[in-house]
């Protein structure tokens, strides 16, 4: 793995040819850490994603050991005999949104459902946009208030939710189509739009929900020509 790194890190030589001092290297995700080796593998998102092996200097050897997979760093690289190795390694500090996000999605599908209902509601407050799905999914839990949270979260988290909500305005359990009409209804206005897309699309069935939803909104679609396939514009 050493061997090819100086034909796999050309790419990522700084501006002006080599510097004495070195240079920093930001990187959104460690692929691989391998202290036995002394060696990382990075994650470069802004080459399409390749990646990129160094060799770790003993004095940063205890640095790697607190690496993990996964983590973004930034990493102190200097060349020394037409080899480049890192120096100093600095895991960045995660978003703690997104940490507890992660964490909340988890527990969305725990065995208990105290813990479903706790995540439910978290994923609604930090409003993180993969929460959608599993909390769509979580409007058929077996338990209700765990129902209850994804209801009230998707609202919380808005237009964004619609397109995936959508779907289930003809879904056959009665409970679910008048809880997705209701979500769409209390988002209100940034539901409009998605809606007014969903019909470019829709078929006959979802069509006439749609309209339906959007007319107990207040919007009606304008179009010169019924006819005409193409989207709608709302007033």
């Amino acid at each position: 793995m050493a061997d090819e790194a100086p034909a796999k890190l050309i790419q990522i030589g700084p501006k002006g040819g080599p510097k004495k001092d070195g240079f920093n290297l930001v990187t959104e995700r460690v692929v691989a850490v391998n202290p036995a080796l002394k060696q990382i593998e990075v994650e470069l998102l802004a080459y399409d994603g390749k990646t990129v092996v160094l060799d770790v200097d003993d004095e940063a050897v205890e640095d790697l050991q607190r690496v993990k997979v996964g983590d973004g760093a930034t990493i102190r690289v200097v060349e020394e005999g037409g080899r480049r190795i890192a120096k100093n390694l600095r895991v960045r500090a995660k978003d703690p949104n997104a940490e507890r996000a992660d964490a909340m999605l988890l527990d969305l599908k725990d065995s208990h459902w105290l813990n479903r209902k706790y995540a439910a509601e978290i994923l609604g407050e930090l409003k993180d946009a993969r929460a959608v799905k599993p909390l769509v999914d979580a409007l058929t839990d077996e338990v209700g208030d765990v129902r209850q949270r994804a209801y009230d979260s998707l609202i919380k988290i808005g237009g964004i939710a619609v397109p995936s909500l959508v779907p289930l305005l003809v879904s056959e359990e009665d409970e679910v189509r008048q809880s997705v009409t209701e979500i769409i209804r209390k988002i209100g206005k940034p539901a409009v739009e998605p809606l007014a897309t969903a019909l470019a699309e829709a078929d006959d069935r979802l069509k006439t929900r749609v309209l339906k939803v959007l007319d107990r909104m207040g919007y009606k679609p304008k179009t010169k020509d019924a006819s005409k396939s193409e989207v709608p514009r709302l007033t």
